[in-house]
């Protein structure tokens, strides 16, 4: 039975960062952004009040501003090595993220089946943004439970990578689970921990728990 392999972004696929992070450096707003992350990660506002919040933070995007973020965020290595391995074994591969679609849609040409994140108007922004397309935690296994049913597959062939509070609720529905440079909000909940700088490593994690 083929596998879905369902990757976090945030501090996950980027080590020690997010990409509102990333976006907001090249706008001279790092600070700012940084300490929206810290207020959604400590439950202070919600998904969409942090979207709501980023999108003013961000009047003067443009597409070389998100090109430039992208180019020159700190992926882990070998993620196109892994996500290559999983298509070449007939498995999945998946990228769900709360951070905005515009960004994490481009992991599509890296070789991910499939992207999904928070909905946000094109760059550069000539309309508003709609909170309800902010994606919650919650969001991650009804998006999960859509991709399995489009791969013919089941919640038990899932495999999870994550590293918050963002990820919890996919980690508790999923058989396999690896917590990537994971804070202490999946203690306990994870199969297996990675602390590193290589996602092949933590994939070669899970081949064996099939």
């Amino acid at each position: 039975m083929a596998r879905l392999h369902l990757f976090d972004l945030d501090g996950t696929l980027l080590h020690g960062t997010s990409a509102p992070v990333e976006i907001s450096r090249q706008l001279g707003l790092e600070e700012e952004a940084v300490e929206l992350d810290r207020a959604i990660s400590a439950g202070l506002i919600d998904p969409s009040e942090y979207a709501t919040r980023v999108y003013t933070l961000w009047a003067g995007l443009t597409e070389a501003h998100v090109t430039a973020a992208f180019d020159g965020a700190p992926w882990l290595a070998r993620i196109r090595d892994v996500w290559a391995e999983i298509r070449g074994s007939g498995d999945y591969c998946a990228v769900v993220s709360l951070s905005p679609s515009f960004f994490v849609e481009r992991l599509l040409d890296w070789g991910a089946h499939a992207a999904f994140g928070s909905q946000f108007p094109a760059v550069p922004f000539a309309e508003p943004v709609d909170p309800a397309g902010a994606l919650t935690a919650a969001a991650k296994v009804t998006i999960a439970d859509r991709l399995c049913e489009q791969f013919g597959i089941g919640r038990a062939d899932c495999v999870a990578y994550g590293d918050s509070m963002s990820d919890r609720h996919l980690f508790g529905v999923v058989p396999v689970s690896v917590a990537v440079n994971a804070d202490g909000h999946l203690a306990g909940l994870a199969t297996y921990s990675y602390t590193g700088r290589d996602l092949w490593e933590a994939y070669e994690l899970t081949r064996g728990a099939r």
